[in-house]
């Protein structure tokens, strides 16, 4: 039980990324911490057994699809960061789609 006043109303925000790729992560990672967002839970988790979930990247990564979920005190970063999250998606796609043109 926390007896400090100022931290028993604080209230926190979370999103969760489901299915991030591997090679955005990191991008992904720094951009919560730039806006002042915490990282509370980062996992593998199997694409074909629901039961295998791990907190660390296993050796081989193949397979498992990679879910983050991050918190603030603020919404306001948190819908900035997803905003981010997902025009960047989307200009990937665009340009998956202009290369096979």
């Amino acid at each position: 039980m926390l007896t400090d006043r100022k931290f028993q109303n604080t209230k926190y925000y979370c999103q969760e990324f489901r299915n991030v790729t591997k090679e955005i992560l990191p991008w992904l990672e720094s951009l919560a911490v730039e806006y002042r967002c915490k990282i509370d839970k980062k996992e593998w988790k199997s694409k074909y057994n629901n039961y295998v979930i791990y907190d660390y990247e296993p050796f081989c990564s193949d397979g498992f699809e990679i879910n983050l979920t991050i918190s603030s005190r603020q919404n306001e970063y948190l819908n900035f960061v997803r905003f981010l999250y997902e025009e960047k998606i989307q200009k990937i796609g665009y340009l998956k789609s202009c290369l096979q043109l």
